[in-house]
């Protein structure tokens, strides 16, 4: 299982991480100026702090074609750094450009991911000072009470002593609901649910900011294009 992120942490190890780049490639980008800071020129050895904002300037010397998909991930596949025997995406899915993904769902977990290959988007979509939102629809082995859902929205208090945002949450049935989190703590619905006595049976992210996962299909993608995507980038301040 991957490890979070132990800030500070080596730039070029915090780009490799984030599937900006590898080791080796941030080093150079780093020298090229191509990767801000802040909005300024990181320097080789700069250790990024939790509410850096990093960023890799687009490569104008570069013809490539910048591609973002919506993709379905199945249970039982992991988005990163898959152990013995597990399956990554990488594994099971092909498409014609080189493409990662952009966070995390955990393997248990099913639904929306979004895949690209442009680098510029990882942090300014994952970094929670920016607030993007992510909904989950979650089922758990219990019935939903009005004070699981009050406790849930106002933040639950961690095993490690964080608490959690203030987020959105709605019933669907007795069994089920939604939350929008914006935030993404490691297994973070899960442990919300089990510090309030409740096993999560059935957990599907369905969008990611503006990006829906539609009808797709498991293991299925669709590419975002047009206004879907202008809406997207702009939120996260690249276009």
């Amino acid at each position: 299982m991957k490890k979070e992120i132990i800030y500070p942490i080596r730039i070029n190890k915090y780009l490799a991480y984030n599937n900006f780049c590898t080791r080796r490639e941030a080093d150079e980008i780093i020298k090229s100026g191509r990767v801000k800071v802040n909005g300024k020129p990181a320097a080789l050895g700069y250790q990024v702090l939790e509410h850096d904002e990093v960023a890799i300037e687009k490569d104008t010397r570069k013809n490539k074609k910048l591609v973002y998909l919506a993709y379905n991930k199945p249970r039982g596949i992991v988005t990163h750094s898959p152990q013995e025997g597990e399956k990554s995406i990488e594994n099971i899915f092909n498409f014609s450009q080189k493409v990662f993904p952009v966070g995390r769902l955990d393997k248990d977990s099913y639904g929306l991911i979004i895949l690209t290959n442009d680098g510029r988007i990882t942090d300014r979509l994952l970094n929670p000072d920016h607030c993007h939102e992510k909904e989950y629809i979650v089922k758990v082995d219990r019935a939903i009470s009005p004070g699981f859902i009050k406790n849930m929205a106002d933040g639950v208090i961690l095993d490690d002593g964080y608490k959690t945002r203030n987020c959105e949450v709605k019933k669907i049935d007795e069994l089920s609901f939604s939350i929008i989190l914006t935030e993404g703590k490691k297994r973070q619905i899960r442990r919300m649910c089990e510090k309030l006595e409740r096993k999560v049976l059935d957990l599907k992210r369905v969008r990611i900011t503006n990006i829906k996962l539609r009808n797709l299909k498991t293991k299925e993608y669709r590419e975002i294009i047009g206004e879907e995507k202008n809406i997207l980038l702009k939120s996260i301040g690249v276009l």
